[in-house]
């Protein structure tokens, strides 16, 4: 049986069937990472003695009835910003190069208590600042479509490795489009949910009031049996929402009659790369076919979304990485003279650069004299564009944007202008500021073969209308294969 053209579900359905065992399908996980992630680099740590005395475990438990989910069985991928009890947790970051936490996150117990197996640890841009998987402290990750391009960020590996078949799901979290813009530049679907439906319990913290773990997966029905595992009220959380609506699989009903879409004009405008902008209007054509109705109108608020993100994004990132001191836990510099020292050298030599770049912005944002006219006026920002969703939401059911403005750069382009790459972020970072849901399904390849992504975000807890939006555009579209030539996919 040929396990790679297999989603999750059908490959949980078959374990279930007992066409293939846990075993099987983990020893074939295995096979792909050492076949390919010497080159892709999609894993930071992988856990195959763990992985193969835990699948006995989930095949007995499905065996005698402990284990009914529709994913048990199923390989998963971690992305290195969740702590796992008794595996280390780096952040992909030197000042955590040691860090070993002694408890789970709570999407971690989730996980096991649903039977699925997890097989590592993914690579990721230090802390989540980034939006290339090349900031990390232990090398890049590469595209697995064309591994002389980037798999985007900073998610990359977990999307790097499904997208490579070296994983059937991932976790991944999304800060300002760090999931759905890999999954654009990997050609996998992605979901970021409303801010609160999972637990950050475990996540280690780059901006806690946008952060938000969520699916990376094949396609959209595994993304949303993965995030029905992962949802739910955890009282050690203090956002986590109470939501009864978490049933995600059913609004999946291929049909999109009646719903309206909203598309914003200045989503369009320059900047757009012009084969990004062919498959978009292509997605907006299918839509209409099937029955939808598509219209496009002003978001006046597009061009101060990056400042007030980044802003945010920036000062809530200052504050919480000043508990990594070479005190408590983490990286120590072996050589200092005194206390204060000690911070500056350990901090200095733990932290790369673009994570040194964005606590001095911001420090500098939060500091006296300044927090007025940057910080404060940025919330006041979010709040302007909040209520500008919340009009566009009165009239549409999903809007529709691209998931980023180009497909996936050449290695090295991007870290050489770093606004520049602030700037690819556009279409995702208000998605996180307002706490919405937002999924990246692919829609097609550019000329030189690499994936191009639709984003379609819904209203805070409409998950099910994207889901149901994109799985129809899904079904209409039809499966999408590797590309003919080049990367090693094909």
């Amino acid at each position: 049986m040929d396990l790679s053209t297999l989603t999750a579900l059908e490959l949980a359905k078959k374990i279930k069937q007992r066409q293939i065992t846990v075993l099987d399908a983990v020893k074939y996980t295995f096979d792909m990472i050492e076949k390919k992630d010497a080159r892709i680099h999609a894993y930071l740590d992988t856990y195959k003695k763990d992985a193969f005395a835990r699948a006995k475990q989930v095949q007995k438990g499905i065996e005698d009835g402990t284990y009914t989910g529709p994913l048990a069985g199923v390989p998963v991928a971690v992305k290195d910003n969740i702590c796992i009890k008794g595996k280390t947790t780096t952040c992909a970051s030197k000042i955590l190069e040691n860090f070993v936490p002694q408890y789970n996150a709570e999407v971690i117990d989730r996980l096991e208590k649903a039977g699925l197996v997890i097989v590592g640890k993914t690579n990721m841009d230090e802390f989540a600042m980034g939006s290339t998987t090349e900031t990390s402290a232990y090398g890049i990750t590469r595209n697995p479509w064309n591994p002389g391009h980037v798999p985007g960020g900073s998610s990359g590996g977990s999307c790097a490795a499904v997208a490579a078949g070296e994983a059937y799901l991932a976790l991944g979290s999304d800060t300002g489009g760090s999931i759905r813009q890999p999954s654009s530049f990997c050609g996998v679907t992605g979901i970021k949910p409303t801010y609160g439906t999972v637990s950050r319990y475990g996540l280690v913290a780059y901006a806690s009031s946008l952060d938000q773990i969520g699916p990376v997966g094949k396609d959209v029905a595994d993304c949303a049996a993965l995030l029905e595992i992962i949802a739910g009220h955890d009282p050690k959380d203090s956002t986590s929402m109470e939501r009864e609506d978490l049933d995600f699989g059913s609004s999946m009903t291929g049909k999109v009659m009646g719903m309206k879409f909203g598309v914003p004009k200045e989503y369009l405008s320059e900047g757009l790369d012009p084969e990004v902008k062919a498959a978009f209007m292509e997605v907006l054509k299918n839509l209409t076919q099937q029955g939808a109705i598509v219209e496009f109108f002003s978001m006046k608020t597009t061009e101060y979304m990056i400042p007030a993100y980044y802003i945010i994004a920036s000062a809530e990132a200052s504050s919480n990485l000043e508990r990594f001191d070479g005190v408590k836990y983490g990286y120590r510099a072996p050589e200092y003279e005194g206390l204060h020292d000690m911070y500056k050298r350990t901090r200095t030599e733990g932290f790369g650069e673009e994570v040194k770049r964005r606590i001095m912005l911001g420090s500098f944002v939060l500091s006296s004299g300044y927090y007025d006219a940057y910080y404060l006026k940025a919330l006041k920002t979010k709040a302007l564009i909040k209520q500008e969703f919340d009009r566009a939401f009165a009239d549409y059911d999903v809007l529709l944007a691209p998931a980023a403005p180009y497909t996936a750069p050449k290695i090295g382009e991007s870290l050489k202008d770093p606004l520049a790459m602030y700037l690819g972020d556009i279409y995702t970072v208000a998605v996180n500021l307002c706490g919405l849901p937002g999924i990246t399904v692919p829609c097609g390849f550019d000329r030189a073969g690499l994936p191009i992504g639709i984003q379609m975000i819904g209203d805070c807890f409409m998950e099910k209308k994207i889901l149901r939006a994109a799985h129809a555009y899904e079904s209409a579209r039809g499966s999408i294969k590797a590309p003919e030539k080049g990367g090693i996919l094909a």
